[in-house]
């Protein structure tokens, strides 16, 4: 229980930070009063109750993916509902009620609604009670794309890139270097030319790569050389690997806007190679460690 509230608490604190601040999308007073006041949407109303398309459910506050369709089931309770939820992606936490358990985005604390269990209704025996208000969805078939940034430590970069909307996922991994699957240890000795880096798959409906890259430049510092605040070491820099021209030309452009405004850019360039993800440890460290990161902080430069 102690840990729920202060996972929690985590959670909102990270919110009122700039960043998160700037991902969350404007609510109206039907969504404010579900998401924000913890109402109810009138049962056999919402728009995802008897909804069967595939895809992804994404937080419509901040636009966390929550819920994959293949763990939707119906169970005739009026609200859409899952046995399952994207790992790491919701919270639970007692009721004001004194009775039932509910659930929040774990970004951004918006309330989705209940989870019950032991009901019977799947194998998982969990029944996430979700309003649709609370729910955008993400078609299967929506083209995504990629981006890959190295900025120092890439729990940080994972950390605020997971908080841009329209991101689906990021994972924390290798590129740069020329061994094969390479380790944190090797990377962390400094003899490769590794960069720990992050691949962020993201929506371009919702946010376009330019924003993307914008973003980048603001939660690190791209005028530091081979280092990031206090971890030193080429495994550290700043580097942009774009993955087709057009990227390469919205970093190139970006970097000589920051240079125009007076910044020594240290950020480097080069086409995408072999991402090696990292070890699973790695993966949502900060999300997992309930604190926040201590080399990245956002700075407005555009």
């Amino acid at each position: 229980m102690k840990y729920l509230l202060i996972s929690l608490s985590l959670a909102v604190i990270a919110n009122i930070n700039i960043m998160a601040q700037n991902s969350k999308k404007e609510l109206t007073a039907a969504e404010k009063r579900v998401i924000l006041d913890k109402g109810t949407e009138a049962p056999f109303t919402g728009k995802y109750y008897n909804f069967k398309e595939q895809g992804t459910y994404v937080c419509k506050q901040c636009g966390n993916p929550l819920y994959k369709s293949s763990d939707k089931f119906s169970s005739n309770c009026g609200w859409p509902s899952f046995d399952d939820e994207i790992k790491d992606s919701v919270i639970r936490i007692p009721d004001s009620d004194g009775m039932r358990t509910e659930i929040v985005c774990a970004n951004c604390g918006a309330h989705l609604g209940h989870v019950f269990l032991n009901e019977g209704f799947t194998e998982k025996n969990t029944r996430h009670c979700v309003n649709s208000i609370s729910l955008e969805f993400i078609p299967a078939e929506k083209n995504l794309e990629v981006a890959m940034f190295a900025g120092g430590c890439f729990w940080g970069v994972e950390y605020y890139m997971q908080k841009q909307k329209g991101v689906i996922s990021v994972e924390s991994g290798y590129m740069g270097g020329k061994e094969k699957n390479p380790t944190y240890s090797l990377v962390s000795s400094g003899t490769t030319n590794y960069a720990e880096t992050v691949k962020i798959t993201f929506d371009p409906s919702v946010i376009n790569y330019e924003d993307l890259a914008k973003a980048f430049f603001e939660i690190h510092d791209p005028t530091e050389l081979n280092r990031q605040g206090p971890d030193i070491g080429k495994q550290y820099r700043s580097e942009i690997f774009y993955n087709n021209q057009q990227q390469k030309n919205v970093a190139d452009s970006l970097i000589t806007i920051l240079k125009n405004k007076g910044y020594d850019v240290t950020t480097k360039v080069a086409p995408a190679t072999i991402f090696y993800k990292a070890e699973d440890y790695h993966q949502d460290y900060y999300e997992h460690k309930g604190t926040l990161p201590y080399c990245h902080k956002y700075t407005k430069r555009f």
